[in-house]
């Protein structure tokens, strides 16, 4: 839905790459503004409380496909994502990983849901990215 996962890959993407590529966030539906996800990017000092859910039709007829990667991170966006650049030169990668699930728990539980996706998704950005020929380590 836009609202969590792939709006905090983006934050990280741009706090190590902000001026070396473009990065976009979208998803299959478009959710709602999810708090929980401010709260635990503020905590490494990444502020996505103007992040604006958007849907990968949306974000194509407003930048158009053009993409050099792109990256999902549920099945479901993954088949969108291969459905959209099968007639384009784009590589897409597939990361698993889990939509935060907070039924049943606590705030302090949530949120420790949400950091665990949050490390998670900084591990593999640093991992795929980060010191590689052309990038700086920030």
């Amino acid at each position: 839905m836009n609202t969590v996962r792939s709006p905090m890959a983006a934050a990280i993407m741009r706090r190590y790459f902000r001026r070396l590529t473009y990065i976009a966030s979208a998803g299959i539906i478009k959710g709602e503004h999810d708090p929980f996800a401010d709260i635990v990017m503020a905590e490494i000092g990444i502020d996505m409380s103007k992040h604006k859910p958007m849907t990968f039709e949306e974000l194509d007829e407003l930048e158009g496909f053009n993409f050099d990667l792109v990256v999902s991170l549920s099945p479901e966006a993954h088949h969108r994502a291969m459905e959209l650049t099968r007639t384009l030169s784009v590589d897409v990668e597939y990361w698993p990983t889990p939509e935060p699930d907070c039924l049943g728990g606590n705030r302090d539980q949530c949120l420790a849901v949400y950091r665990e996706v949050r490390d998670l998704l900084v591990r593999r950005i640093r991992a795929r990215f980060v010191g590689t020929p052309g990038n700086s380590d920030q």
